[in-house]
């Protein structure tokens, strides 16, 4: 059986391989990509998936109350290494920390605008807890996942309360869904484009199928005309033809009525907006 672990809260589901019959919840120590850890079972694959790695066992109450443990000492970890931070004069956000389950090693996550030369902090966070110490550099976006937030909508950040995985977003998702591309309107608070505009916009391709776009050439009752407005919230397109006599419908009417297109538009070249992209 192949079951879906996670190491973290809301972290990536990796898939594990055991013989064991195991329940959704349940806690397990693998070997996750950082050592010996403690996971929990999201996920049972009901289909076949690639794995090389098995469970070693079921947590154990020891297991339990050693990783308790290490969470308490990393939160103390972690506040120590934001005060030797300074003392290196480093221009980092120290934002969490986790001991593997056999304190083998204490790896830190951290955030800062470009490269930064840690080696005496490591050293000097080697000699103070005395394990093999691990630093990772994260992005903006895992950033926001571990700090949190409030999203425009007024919840708290997608990221932070059910997201597991990062789905690549560009400008395209906002075009589609007739979104004005403003960066302040379709950013979150971690600068990037809105994961949520990739919930619906399956949804948005669907209803625009078979439709033309803005600009295009389409043919209705045999009569060619130019595209002037696709409105997917109205649900209606505005064509003109040569003479500039305009005609409305609604989708449903252009598509029962045999309205088809017959030549993409020339679009102009989409704004680049350095930064936006997921």
């Amino acid at each position: 059986m192949i079951y879906g672990i996670s190491f973290e809260k809301l972290g990536q589901i990796h898939p594990f391989e055991c013989d064991m019959d195991l329940k959704l919840h349940d806690k397990v120590v693998c070997e996750s990509d950082f050592g010996i850890e403690i996971g929990s079972v999201i996920k049972i694959f009901k289909e076949q998936v690639e794995t090389k790695k098995s469970i070693i066992r079921v947590a154990t109450e020891e297991d339990l109350s050693n990783n308790v443990q290490n969470e308490k000492d990393a939160i103390t970890a972690l506040e120590i290494a934001k005060k030797k931070a300074e003392e290196h004069s480093l221009l980092m956000k120290m934002l969490s920390a986790r001991y593997t389950l056999d304190r083998t090693k204490l790896i830190y996550f951290f955030s800062a605008d470009g490269r930064i030369d840690f080696r005496t902090f490591v050293k000097d966070l080697a000699g103070t807890f005395k394990t093999r110490i691990e630093l990772r550099q994260i992005g903006v976006r895992d950033t926001a996942k571990i700090v949190g937030g409030i999203g425009m909508c007024g919840m708290q950040t997608c990221c932070s309360r059910f997201e597991r995985d990062f789905k690549s977003i560009t400008l395209k998702y906002a075009k589609t869904q007739q979104l004005l591309i403003n960066p302040s309107k379709i950013s979150g608070v971690c600068g990037r484009l809105l994961c949520c505009l990739a919930y619906e916009n399956d949804a948005y391709l669907e209803m625009l199928k078979n439709l033309p776009d803005t600009g295009d050439m389409a043919k209705y009752n045999d009569k060619v005309f130019t595209v002037s407005e696709v409105n997917i919230f109205s649900k209606t397109i505005k064509m003109r033809d040569n003479e500039y006599s305009e005609l409305k419908l609604t989708f449903d009417e252009f598509i029962n009525g045999k309205g088809e297109k017959i030549c993409d538009s020339k679009s102009p070249e989409e704004t680049n907006m350095p930064g936006l992209e997921n």
